[in-house]
């Protein structure tokens, strides 16, 4: 599974992390990143329209690799294997997320802001992970500091990451991808100015 979430992520470059309030919003909305240029996608688990909106980009936009973020537990992990994810996302990580995680077939990112929190999961193997909350945790010095002794991980840093510092996350030989949401903000969703969406994306996708 892990070969097959590299595969995912590292043709991502930035990842959008959604939140999508209104399930009418969500084929308008991925189809404007795709077409900017960003394929892979995070509706996080957040508001009550997340799952479906996740259902219909997975059915209607085959171009489009759409995941969950924000899984906490046993039940969203089964959820987002329903609604058709390609890969779940989680802020951190506990045994028995991890547990859950392994019956299925679909790859989970999940998250870590320290060194132990780092060798814990790769000593479960998760050689990609999550590296959340980025700017709150030590941005860049701390994967920089964490490339060193833990060079065998790819992180994708998430959490205040924006056009002004993201080329720096990407610039590290331990970053495999970013996530960000300011190409698709609440506002410019909720205005449906699918134009501009797809204007920050062709920005964002060549970081």
């Amino acid at each position: 599974m892990q070969k097959q979430l590299a595969e995912v992520l590292s043709q991502a470059g930035i990842v959008p992390v959604l939140v999508i309030n209104k399930v009418e919003d969500a084929l308008p909305l991925a189809q404007s990143l795709v077409e900017g240029g960003l394929n892979v996608l995070e509706v996080t688990l957040r508001t009550d329209a997340a799952l479906k909106a996740v259902e219909e980009i997975a059915k209607h936009l085959p171009d489009a690799h759409v995941g969950t973020g924000t899984v906490l537990n046993a039940a969203d992990l089964q959820r987002s294997v329903d609604a058709g994810a390609a890969f779940m996302v989680s802020p951190g990580a506990t045994e028995v997320l991890l547990d859950a995680a392994e019956k299925h077939d679909v790859p989970l990112l999940p998250g870590a802001a320290t060194a132990s929190e780092v060798m814990r999961l790769l000593e479960r193997g998760y050689r990609y992970q999550k590296f959340f909350p980025a700017e709150a945790a030590g941005g860049v010095p701390m994967l920089k500091s964490l490339g060193g002794p833990l060079s065998q991980v790819q992180f994708c840093p998430t959490g205040g990451i924006g056009p002004a510092n993201a080329k720096d996350y990407l610039s590290l030989p331990n970053v495999i991808c970013a996530g960000g949401s300011w190409m698709a903000t609440a506002k410019l969703v909720e205005e449906k100015r699918w134009d501009e969406i797809t204007r920050l994306a062709k920005e964002a996708s060549v970081l």
